[in-house]
C-alpha cells in the first residue's frame, strides 16, 4: 500500500475525479488549497499592494491504494497532461507507507 498525492488547478477537478475513477481509486481524501507560484510578474510589480501574492484555485487529493492502481493512474495522468494547453498539469506523487493500522 501507497500514499498518492494529486493536485490540479480547481479547473480539472472532474478530470482528476474521473482519472481516480478509472484508476479503480474509489476511497479517496479532497481539499480545496490556494496554489502559488514564486517570481515577478507584470501583474504582480504592477499591484496596488506590493506584497500581495496572486493564487490559483487548486485542489489536493489523496488516497491510500495498491501500486496497480497508482499506475495507471499516473499513466491516465500523463495522457492528460499531454493533451493540456496550459502550463497548469496535474501532478502527482507517490509516497511509500512504512506501517499502517
Amino acid at each position: 500500500m501507497k500514499l498518492v498525492i494529486v493536485t490540479s488547478v480547481e479547473e480539472f477537478r472532474k478530470d482528476v475525479l474521473r482519472l481516480f475513477k478509472n484508476a479503480n481509486i474509489h476511497n479517496f481524501s479532497s481539499s480545496d488549497i490556494d496554489g502559488y507560484k514564486n517570481g515577478s510578474s507584470v501583474v504582480m510589480t504592477s499591484s496596488w499592494f506590493a506584497s500581495e501574492k496572486f493564487s490559483n484555485e487548486s485542489r489536493l487529493f489523496f488516497s491510500f491504494t495498491e501500486d496497480e492502481n497508482i499506475d495507471y493512474l499516473f499513466n491516465a495522468i500523463a495522457d492528460f497532461n499531454s493533451k493540456l494547453e496550459t502550463s497548469n498539469a496535474v501532478r502527482a506523487v507517490v509516497v511509500p507507507i512504512e506501517r499502517h493500522i
